[in-house]
């Protein structure tokens, strides 16, 4: 709990140094802009590295089923 606190609390503090005014809900929607962008970069990363493993698991599947014959 505490690191989703950091992260929540240092992605406020980037959003309040790049607002001008200091209008807190100006603040508030960008960090969770920037949260969600994060996110999705991370699922992206995420369901990228799956498909990479599940190509390398069917080819050495593969593989091992020629060895078979």
């Amino acid at each position: 709990m505490a690191q989703v606190e950091a992260l929540v609390n240092d992605k406020l503090a980037e959003a309040e140094a790049a607002v001008s005014g200091g209008d807190t809900q100006v603040v508030v929607i960008l960090a969770l802009m920037n949260l969600a962008e994060a996110l999705l970069g991370a699922q992206n990363e995420l369901a990228e590295d799956r498909r990479n493993s599940n190509e390398r698991i069917a080819g050495l599947i593969e593989r091992l089923d020629r060895q078979k014959v």
